[in-house]
């Protein structure tokens, strides 16, 4: 089918899905923009613990939001009171995407409107409450709301409320591919028709004592004592990641859907690959196999090739492992000399790793990098690693148009995830 001239279906006679709004919650502030003028001037976002007192912690930093405060960004002061912050993330980044989708439900079926707004682990605030009360004053003190307010799936059960969005309303957790596989998951359904939007995504609110504590004895963390050389994605110096949190929200739409109610796409969501390591419960295989099929397939559903990858947007956590991992499979993917040369780039030397909130945010930074013909820095790089050989971004590189480019997210458990951006209208 066709729309002013415009192709909205695929070669397969699937739907094409484009993104029509997003939103941010991030350790650079409330807002898409923020997030991206962080990342534009390599400003580093990692900064002193202040959300508990982290006395005896090995750990000193993390990627925290700055002085936010729920009200002052849309929800009431009784929502502020009874959610947890993951819900209160998803609810702000949420309203900014919609409000620049312009996605009036009321004119909607909203029964073809889909959620899929995902966490790695949940109201970790809420859980430590309720284990603290019942440990100190008894089974009848403990909040009657802790489970509705603790679970990981009820992020989309309050967006879906709150939009009145009544289509397939998923939470799907894979740790930190969580984001990614929801966005995913969605595109899918939209791609064969079981909806014509959906509202997609992650939040996290990890920096918690007992995440801190738990992430830290299993070796995951910095324990650098300097936040600016807390965070190194692919840098010889890297040594853990950095706890962070927030919120990625996106509208996605069949192009179809989208012009036929005058919405103006920011950028096409041109394949979508996920696969399993099947090796192991924290480290990532160290072949790569399992994210080089994710990319692989990533492309292939779009129609390209290797030779066509504008940059990768990695997941590049700055962990030993996973650096080392996803490098070799980035050059895997594209081979010696075309593995050296692509540009790769990390979000996570300025905001830290939010964790199920990730794969969202990362893929915001994708699709603005393919629509604003602009590929941001890796904050904080300046080592290089002579067993992560890829051309890692140290400055902002503008004017890059690109076919496609891939935003990768690797999850404990195995879990890959990639998903590949088109510039709309293409390129």
């Amino acid at each position: 089918m066709s729309n002013n001239t415009v192709e909205t279906r695929r070669p397969d006679g699937t739907h094409r899905v484009v993104i029509t709004g997003m939103g941010a919650v991030s350790p650079a502030g409330v807002g898409v923009e923020a997030l991206w003028d962080a990342l534009m001037q390599k400003r580093c976002c990692i900064s002193p613990i202040t959300r508990f007192d982290n006395e005896g912690f090995a750990v000193n930093f993390a990627g925290e939001i700055p002085d936010f405060d729920p009200v002052e960004h849309g929800l009431s002061k009784k929502e502020a009171r009874r959610f947890d912050r993951f819900v209160q993330y998803a609810i702000v980044a949420a309203d900014e995407a919609l409000a620049q989708a312009g996605l009036n439900m009321e004119a909607e079926d909203a029964t073809r409107v889909a959620i899929a707004f995902g966490t790695g682990i949940g109201g970790c605030d809420e859980f430590q409450k309720g284990c603290d009360a019942l440990r100190e004053k008894g089974p009848n003190r403990v909040n009657p709301l802790f489970v509705p307010t603790m679970i990981g799936n009820i992020a989309a059960g309050n967006l879906a409320i709150r939009y009145g969005m009544r289509g397939e309303c998923l939470n799907v957790v894979t740790a930190c591919a969580t984001g990614a596989h929801n966005i995913g998951t969605a595109l899918r359904d939209i791609r064969h028709g079981y909806a014509d939007a959906a509202l997609v995504g992650g939040s996290e609110e990890s920096i918690s004592p007992v995440c801190i504590a738990g992430f830290t004895n299993l070796g995951a963390l910095s324990k650098a004592d300097d936040p600016a050389c807390a965070s190194l994605p692919f840098d010889a110096r890297r040594r853990g990641f950095v706890a962070g949190e927030g919120a990625g929200a996106l509208v996605i739409e069949s192009l179809e859907h989208a012009l036929a109610r005058g919405a103006q796409p920011l950028a096409e969501i041109t394949g979508f690959g996920s696969t399993g390591d099947a090796y192991h419960m924290t480290a990532p295989d160290p072949e790569g196999a399992g994210i080089l099929r994710a990319m692989e397939d990533a492309l292939r559903e779009g129609g390209f090739t290797a030779d066509d990858l504008g940059h990768v947007n990695a997941h590049g956590t700055g962990t030993p492992a996973n650096d080392k991992t996803e490098a070799h499979a980035v050059r895997e993917l594209c081979g010696p000399e075309k593995g050296a040369a692509v540009p790769v780039t990390s979000i996570k030397g300025a905001i830290g790793h939010t964790l199920g909130a990730a794969g969202a945010l990362e893929a915001i930074v994708c699709a603005l990098s393919v629509a604003r013909d602009t590929v941001p820095p890796t904050t904080g790089f300046a080592e290089a690693d002579e067993e992560c050989a890829v051309n890692v971004v140290t400055e902002p590189l503008t004017g890059v148009r690109q076919k496609v480019a891939l935003s990768n997210s690797l999850g404990f458990g195995g879990h890959n995830a990639c998903l590949a951006f088109s510039p709309y209208p293409a390129q």
